[in-house]
């Protein structure tokens, strides 16, 4: 904690004595971004990393009072071993505190694309969900140590895995939202490597939580429970340091500093190797609970999507490391974009939609669907809904109608599920309508977005069948670091409706960097989203001019789903 507030008040002060203020601020930095500095660079984030992981050791301690005394002091070793990895890690490779003399007289600035709100309080609350994997990680493996792996354990550890999850989950929207409004592409999910390796451990840890949840009820699926928990902690790490080392950027960056790859290779081999060994021989499953399941209970269902999950998860692994594999073994080049993603997931969604649709409905240990006819009639409502959306809108019919149905089916269902159940398991519900309300948005925001790019100067129109756009004026504004264009644009749609929307461009001074900041105007129904770019050498400027239905619908249905995780935490032990 000393030490980070120390780094903390180094930024605050400029203090360029320290090389890591020297290399991430300077004089001129607003201090909101003086601050969010500390962390927006390899050194800092690690300090942060090992005080999350320090402040979670704590509250562990302080929260597990009741549990048996050897399994808290083993969980306390294995978490102790991976804070001392981290900071022999820290101190040999990524000192945050490497002194500079003579002082500089001004720093090398933080590059504005990370000078951002969203992009500020992004990484803390995406290390608040990767530590808390860690606990997971080490409560598991002191809990398989001493067979202690049980219904009373996975009380206890899933408030943790829903606290882990709901920070990775906020920790990703904040990433999306900052990459939809400050990069000026106008999409909020890219498959880039860096957006995939936080994807990863929640597609993990969300897997876990279902099986906790079976592991509750009834003494089963607890080899899940221990490789999922394992799992999601190397990912988390896999994750962090594919990113702040660079690998992803460059697999050369290991060349550059071959110590920095060679200490993190060796940790995480070390720990995933320990993890298996106590695995493969101190797990017992105990005798007595058979895991075969009757085929129609809700374990199958969660069987079922663990291995939807799964298979997800594997697609998004094999898309982010092969490339890295391929340029280390041949020199080769490659990257795997939005393409490889659509065409391995979209087939198996419309199944995993389905069986989540039905799933909640069905009984613990044996089960008969029961309200057939409704299910019956809310298939084929949105069959006929999706056809008919996607009739009018789209050219590739049969895929987009099986897919919109699937998803309009599933929120149907958990839309009714508010009505019918009231109160019952209203976490779940609440987690589950979030998450259809976010593929149906995402799946109509596909369908209906439209773009126009054009290069205009200041007093053209362009006109297209169905929008106007003027080019009415530029104007000039100084601010403290940079320095600012603004374009004014008038926009005329079909039905006659105006709008004024001023996109910028921003010229900062240190680093000397140009920035485009689009300009959006958000309705409950779409996003009008334009960004300007100057053409080189030329009096033009290059419009990039975008709707986007249900927008917002995106960013609340993912609100949504956190809430239902937060809910499902706070949760009272009798109403369980």
């Amino acid at each position: 904690m000393i030490s980070f507030v120390s780094l903390v008040i180094s930024f605050v002060l400029s203090d360029f004595s320290n090389e890591t203020v020297f290399n991430n601020s300077h004089t001129t930095k607003p201090l909101f971004y003086k601050i969010a500095g500390t962390w927006g660079n390899h050194e800092g984030s690690l300090l942060l990393w090992l005080l999350v992981l320090t402040l979670f050791i704590l509250i562990f301690f302080l929260k597990t009072k009741n549990q048996p005394l050897k399994y808290k002091l083993l969980t306390l070793i294995f978490q102790q071993i991976i804070i001392i990895g981290f900071f022999l890690f820290l101190i040999q490779t990524s000192n945050p505190f490497n002194f500079i003399f003579p002082t500089p007289e001004e720093g090398m600035g933080l590059n504005p694309i990370l000078q951002d709100p969203a992009l500020a309080i992004h990484p803390p609350i995406l290390y608040l969900g990767y530590v808390g994997s860690s606990i997971i990680f080490s409560s598991a493996l002191a809990a398989t140590y001493l067979n202690l792996v049980s219904k009373v354990w996975a009380s206890h550890i899933k408030k943790w895995i829903i606290a882990s999850w709901v920070f990775l989950t906020l920790g990703i929207l904040l990433g999306s939202i900052w990459a939809y409004y400050e990069l000026g592409w106008g999409g909020f999910w890219f498959w880039d490597p860096v957006e995939n390796v936080s994807l990863m451990p929640w597609l993990a840890l969300m897997t876990l939580l279902h099986c906790i949840i079976v592991l509750e009820k009834k003494q089963v699926l607890t080899s899940w429970v221990i490789i999922l928990s394992i799992s999601t902690f190397t990912l988390s790490m896999c994750g962090t340091f594919l990113v702040r080392s660079g690998i992803l950027n460059s697999v050369h960056t290991f060349a550059n500093d071959p110590e920095r790859g060679l200490f993190i290779l060796v940790f995480l081999f070390s720990l995933i190797f320990i993890s298996l060994f106590i695995f493969f021989f101190f797990h017992k499953s105990s005798p007595n609970n058979s895991n075969s399941f009757f085929w129609l209970s809700k374990e199958t269902s969660i069987i079922i999507n663990n291995w939807f999950m799964m298979y997800f998860l594997s697609v998004v692994l094999i898309g982010t490391i092969y490339p890295i594999f391929l340029e280390v073994l041949s020199s080769q080049k490659i990257s795997v974009g939005p393409p490889f993603y659509h065409k391995l997931i979209i087939p198996f969604l419309i199944p995993f939609l389905m069986a989540m649709a039905i799933g909640p409905k069905l009984k613990w240990i044996k089960s008969n669907i029961v309200d057939k006819f409704y299910l019956v009639l809310f298939f084929a409502i949105s069959i006929v809904l999706s056809f008919l959306i996607v009739k009018k809108f789209s050219t590739n019919l049969l895929i987009n109608t099986i897919l919109v149905s699937s998803a309009l089916y599933l929120f149907f269902i958990t839309l009714r599920d508010f009505f019918i159940r009231k109160y019952s398991n209203i976490s779940q519900n609440i987690a589950h309508f979030g998450f259809s309300l976010l593929i149906l948005s995402i799946l109509l925001n596909n369908l209906f977005s439209s773009e126009i790019i054009t290069n205009l100067k200041v007093g053209e129109t362009f006109t297209s069948s169905k929008t106007k756009i003027v080019f009415k004026s530029i104007n000039q504004k100084q601010e403290k670091n940079y320095k600012s264009i603004i374009a004014n644009f008038s926009i005329e749609n079909i039905n006659e409706t105006i709008e004024d929307l001023s996109p910028e461009l921003r010229i900062y001074n240190q680093p000397n960097i140009v920035t485009s900041e689009a300009d959006i105007k958000t309705t409950l129904l779409s996003d009008k989203f334009i960004v300007i770019n100057i053409v080189q050498n030329q009096n033009y400027f290059n419009v990039r001019y975008q709707v986007k239905p249900f927008m917002l619908w995106i960013w609340i249905s993912v609100i949504l789903i956190s809430f239902g995780g937060l809910l499902s935490f706070f949760k009272r032990e009798h109403e369980k």
